[in-house]
C-alpha cells in the first residue's frame, strides 16, 4: 500500500501547467513544508515535499492554495528520474496529490511569518485543573 497523509504549509504559490498531449491536463506542483514532530539543538526542523495534483485537484489548488496556507493533503508518493542536461541521472520523489483540504481560510494566513516555525506543543490545548468531572473521558 502507498499511502500518505500530510499538514503542512505551503512555501510558495502554486505553480499551474497544462499537459501537452492532446487532453491538457491541468498539473499544480507546490512545496508543501511539514513540521518534524521534534525539536533539534532548540529549533524546530521540516521536510520540505514537492507535490504535484492533475485535472480537478490541480485546479482547486490553484483556485484556493496560497503560500502560507496550512493544508491537509493525502496521496501517494511516487519516484522517478530523468537525465539531465549535463548527462547525469536525477532521482526524484514527488507526492502525487489526490485529495487536498485547506485548514484555515485564505484571509487568515495574511499575518503568518513563514519564517516562524510553528511549535509540535501549540497544537494541543492544555486541560484546565478542577474539570476531570466534566471530561467524557478518564
Amino acid at each position: 500500500m502507498n499511502k500518505i497523509i500530510l499538514i503542512g504549509r505551503l512555501t510558495r504559490d502554486v505553480e499551474m501547467r497544462y499537459g501537452t498531449n492532446n487532453n491538457n491536463t491541468a498539473i499544480a506542483r507546490y512545496t508543501l513544508a511539514v513540521n518534524r514532530p521534534y525539536k533539534q539543538n532548540g529549533g524546530q526542523e521540516a521536510d520540505f515535499l514537492p507535490c504535484i495534483a492533475f485535472g480537478k485537484t490541480a485546479e482547486f489548488a490553484e483556485k484556493y492554495l496560497a503560500k502560507g496556507m496550512r493544508v491537509a493533503i493525502e496521496g501517494r508518493i511516487q519516484t522517478g528520474s530523468y537525465t539531465n542536461r549535463d548527462g547525469q541521472k536525477v532521482y526524484t520523489t514527488d507526492v502525487v496529490v489526490e485529495r487536498q483540504e485547506f485548514l484555515e481560510k485564505r484571509a487568515d494566513n495574511s499575518q503568518l511569518d513563514f519564517g516562524a516555525a510553528e511549535s509540535y506543543d501549540d497544537r494541543y490545548m492544555d486541560i484546565p485543573d478542577g474539570i476531570d468531572d466534566e471530561l467524557p473521558f478518564n
